[in-house]
């Protein structure tokens, strides 16, 4: 087990269909943290940064705490570049060591978009890095990417197109979802996912998963939606963490750094593990490690 190609992580989920949580971390707090609730769960675990968390704390340094963290680790754990339009991010994230990327090239024209993931695809290979890929802006700015325009939803015919000529290993419709917070209920287009694992069958990746019910969760997961992405609750639950537990040490006059961190810690690990349980991952961890090892044997 240990850190572990994202196809490899997927490949269970997809076919028993259940789901890997796959978080946004912003720091090192938050990155130990949802480890440690993926070796509390037995739970793999899909880890994701996105470009704004790596220009911030540097891909040096961010790959560093990922490798410290996971040494030793027994659970199947991942690093993902999380929606990333630009190349020269892809191939810095590529050669320091992430086990996979989104190329977000979604505001390109379909032909455009199918030449670079081509490309994209190519160069992870000689990696050994998964590529996931997408065709439509998923609607919502996350971390200084994307627009609040909802984009034009290609035919079936154009995704497959895309996803046979790309050969991406993970792939993200649009479906109605959304990123940040939903400000009313969304409508999903869930047939569209059924439409394209029945013609296709690889992994879909969820976006905008904060804020759906569960069951919502639940019938897009039965679908084929193995990766579930989770942005906002991370940021949310870490930034009102911090806040209740400053508000009450300011009416106390007491103040202890360390004592902020494992309170911070423990409502970012209860918040994975709550993921993990949703989604069916919680206790998979062993079993997918046999059931990879099998394959590989086969």
């Amino acid at each position: 087990m240990g850190v572990t190609p994202l196809d490899e992580i997927l490949a269970a989920p997809f076919a028993e269909r259940y789901a890997v949580p796959a978080i946004n971390i912003v720091n090192d707090l938050t990155l130990e943290a949802v480890l440690a609730a993926a070796v509390e769960h037995d739970s793999p675990l899909i880890v994701q940064t996105s470009v704004k968390t790596v220009r911030t704390i540097g891909s040096d340094v961010l790959f560093a705490l990922w490798t410290s963290m996971t040494a030793g680790i027994e659970v199947p754990v991942t690093l993902h570049l999380d929606h990333c339009p630009e190349r020269e991010v892809i191939t810095e994230c590529l050669r320091r060591g992430w086990n996979s990327v989104l190329f977000d090239a979604s505001t390109l024209p379909v032909e455009e978009n199918m030449r670079q993931t081509v490309e994209v695809v190519a160069e992870a290979r000689t990696y050994g890095a998964a590529v996931e890929g997408e065709i439509e802006s998923i609607t919502g700015v996350e971390d200084g990417v994307g627009s609040d325009t909802a984009a034009e939803r290609q035919d079936l015919a154009v995704a497959l197109e895309f996803l046979r000529t790309t050969r991406v290993d993970v792939f993200a419709p649009a479906i109605g979802n959304a990123h940040g917070s939903y400000k009313q209920a969304p409508v999903l287009d869930a047939q569209r996912v059924s439409d394209l694992v029945a013609a296709h069958p690889l992994p879909i990746a969820l976006h905008g998963g904060s804020g759906l019910s569960d069951a919502q969760f639940h019938d897009l997961i039965s679908r084929g939606c193995a990766k579930v992405n989770i942005s906002t609750a991370l940021k949310e639950t870490y930034m009102k963490s911090n806040l209740a537990f400053l508000r009450t040490a300011e009416e106390r006059q007491k103040w202890d750094p360390p004592s902020l961190f494992r309170a911070v810690r423990a409502d970012v690990m209860e918040l994975t593990g709550s993921l993990m349980r949703l989604f069916g991952s919680a206790g998979r961890a062993g079993q997918d490690a046999g059931g990879a090892r099998a394959g590989r044997a086969g």
